[in-house]
């Protein structure tokens, strides 16, 4: 599985806000905290799994050609897991922010990021449209 992060998000519930209630309340704030705890368990599980593999499927062939697809499998995997592994740090970021009552509110302008791009993304650092400027700063620079 290349990226299980999306699919961990679609599987959990979305929250539901009751009435007009205070944006980043205890509520909201426990809700995110069980999403990116679940999101790093399942994330951990696969990397584990991934390790487990490699080991029982660790064989050495003779054939030139299907020694090269196993490492070329093995390469991706290992890419596929280092994502992974970066995106663990940067859950365990954001579950100190929710900590700190700091999550929720734009790094850079310190606007509302919103619920609604908190459950695309509940990793976000940017309200959209920071991250928006963010992105076009970058291509133009890429340049």
């Amino acid at each position: 599985m290349i990226f299980m992060a999306t699919e961990i998000l679609k599987n959990f519930p979305a929250y539901k806000p009751k009435g007009k209630e205070e944006y980043m309340n205890a509520r909201q704030l426990a809700h995110f905290r069980t999403m990116l705890e679940e999101m790093k368990r399942e994330l951990s599980q696969d990397i584990d799994r991934t390790v487990h593999t490699m080991q029982d499927e660790a064989t050495i062939f003779a054939d030139p050609n299907d020694r090269a697809s196993q490492e070329s499998d093995m390469s991706l995997e290992l890419r596929n897991r280092d994502r992974e592994r970066k995106l663990i740090k940067k859950i365990d970021e954001t579950i100190a922010r929710i900590a700190a009552k700091d999550y929720g509110y734009c790094d850079s302008c310190g606007v509302e990021i919103g619920l609604k791009r908190l459950e695309a993304r509940p990793t976000a650092t940017l309200c959209i449209d920071c991250k928006t400027l963010d992105e076009l700063r970058e291509r133009q620079v890429a340049k």
